[in-house]
């Protein structure tokens, strides 16, 4: 059974600290693929500065609606992807404290899938998917204190959990003191880090797929 990956490199600098991060999280898992010949990994990657993500109105017309009243830009479809999904990837850098704004537009778009879930009573994902869907978070911070990710957290919580990916299934690699471009390949850890965790989650999901499977044969 293949595994879909959907990845958003957020930044509006590409390929820079975050997006090589979620670069090197990648590699290990087309590394995993390649071990396991049975298994696709497919993944789609997807830079924010070449989509248009517009800024939530706040209007609530999905409420009622169940879709989004923004029908010119680019979320309808990455919507579908991201439903699609077993494992979604975002990548931000810290900016003043928080995600970068592209990031930001992103989960506050994810209001439609807020409201279908607990305004609307409606199922974002079917009841078998539950639980085996993946959500991994990066981040990169140019400054060195141990406090520069904490407001970026329960963006990231709430932007997975209205697609059904709880606490437990979220995965967080954070980098700080990586400010010029180029940096995070040359730290001591993180690529490393962000492979191994690549090839990890990987194996993670096909273990919950391949029960969800023998689940259907039973």
């Amino acid at each position: 059974m293949a595994v879909q990956v959907l990845a958003f490199a957020t930044s509006p600098r590409r390929h820079g600290n975050s997006e090589d991060l979620l670069d090197f999280l990648l590699r290990g898992m087309e590394e995993e693929e390649e071990e396991e010949e049975e298994d696709e990994v497919v993944i789609e990657k997807y830079a924010l500065d070449e989509i248009e993500i517009r800024p939530c109105r706040g209007c609530n017309a999905c409420e009622k609606l169940n879709r989004c009243i923004i029908e010119d830009d680019d979320l309808h479809w990455i919507l579908d992807k991201i439903i699609e999904a077993d494992i979604v990837v975002m990548a931000s850098p810290v900016y003043c404290m928080g995600l970068c704004a592209q990031a930001k537009a992103l989960v506050d778009r994810m209001q439609v899938l807020r409201s279908r879930k607990y305004v609307l009573r409606l199922p974002v994902v079917p009841p078998e998917r539950q639980g085996k869907r993946l959500g991994v978070f990066l981040a990169t911070a140019g400054q060195d204190w141990d406090y520069v990710f904490d407001a970026l957290i329960p963006s990231v919580k709430c932007f997975f959990h209205v697609m059904d990916i709880k606490n437990k299934d979220i995965s967080y690699l954070m980098i700080n003191n990586v400010d010029h471009k180029g940096e995070l390949q040359a730290h001591p850890t993180a690529p490393k880090e962000a492979e191994e965790l690549g090839r990890t989650l990987v194996r993670e999901i096909q273990k919950r797929l391949a029960g969800e499977d023998a689940g259907d044969r039973t």
